[in-house]
């Protein structure tokens, strides 16, 4: 008869051993899963990040080159490549497009155009105002191309009243196109007819979706990202104009804190990659 019948079983120190081993590789299975399961989900996010950036476009563009205002460098060494608009026959005009080609940024025209409100002098020289004949806006027109080195579109600085104009943006837009231009309608009023005459001469357009500055506070500027962010949520593509001069610097340090988080659900791109990534359909509005 066994002595030990009836009593528990001891067991051996390799025994003790083996199941202290086991316990623990359970324990470590237990503490490492809700770790390895996080990385999963983390990994998980950036690659859905990864893909919403890659399916969306944004465009920022910076208007007011070409007079030395405020806000110019800080505008050129933005961490993203950018669409400088430059207004011709200013004192840093060709200064200001060379820096920024160099810098691998887009050029574009940035025309004075009549407003509604204000007075023609506040345009600068070379501005297309109601009263030129067809001529005469042709003339400007090409005298302003010739103007700015490296130009490949054109866009309408202020222009509510030019713009709504059929007679001169058929000219306007038929120079461009003779010229290789494209030209973004910067939207500055709801009458605008450039979306029906550049379907008319068959020239690539693009329009503005957003002003970032049209109050000169860091806090409206910030708000305007918002408004940027909440547009991609349902477009694909955006276009948003800033500004150098009074409200330059402020929206440069707003744009500079907000590009990165801005990367995680679009692709910052200048104007020409929109239109490159278009060319199957000449006429185009990234969100009509």
């Amino acid at each position: 008869m066994n002595q030990n019948s009836g009593q528990p079983k001891r067991l051996t120190r390799a025994g003790l051993l083996l199941k202290r081993t086991s316990g623990l590789l359970m324990l470590a299975a237990l503490l490492t899963a809700p770790v390895m399961a996080d990385a999963s989900v983390t990994q998980g996010l950036a690659e859905a990040g990864s893909k919403a950036a890659d399916s969306h476009s944004l465009a920022i563009v910076i208007d007011d080159f070409g007079n030395g205002m405020p806000g110019t460098e800080e505008m050129l060494k933005l961490p993203v490549h950018i669409t400088v608009a430059v207004m011709p026959f200013m004192p840093t005009t060709k200064e200001d497009a060379e820096a920024a080609h160099k810098l691998g940024h887009d050029v574009i025209v940035h025309m004075p155009m009549e407003p509604n409100k204000g007075l023609k002098k506040w345009l600068g020289p070379g501005a297309i105002t109601a009263d030129l004949s067809d001529e005469d806006v042709r003339r400007r027109i090409e005298e302003a191309i010739d103007n700015v080195p490296h130009a490949i579109g054109m866009n309408n600085h202020m222009g509510s009243k030019i713009t709504a104009d059929e007679r001169i943006m058929r000219v306007v837009l038929t120079v461009c196109k003779e010229r290789g231009l494209f030209f973004l309608d910067s939207r500055t009023t709801f009458k605008t007819v450039v979306p029906k005459i550049a379907e008319e001469v068959g020239i690539t357009l693009l329009s503005n979706d957003v002003f970032l500055d049209d109050v000169y506070t860091e806090q409206h500027i910030s708000k305007q990202v918002s408004v940027l962010r909440k547009h991609l949520e349902t477009h694909d593509s955006a276009v948003t104009i800033g500004h150098v001069g009074p409200p330059g610097k402020k929206t440069a340090t707003v744009l500079k804190q907000s590009i990165p988080g801005m990367q995680n659900i679009a692709t910052f791109v200048k104007l020409s990659d929109m239109i490159n990534g278009s060319m199957s359909d000449p006429f185009v509005l990234p969100n009509p």
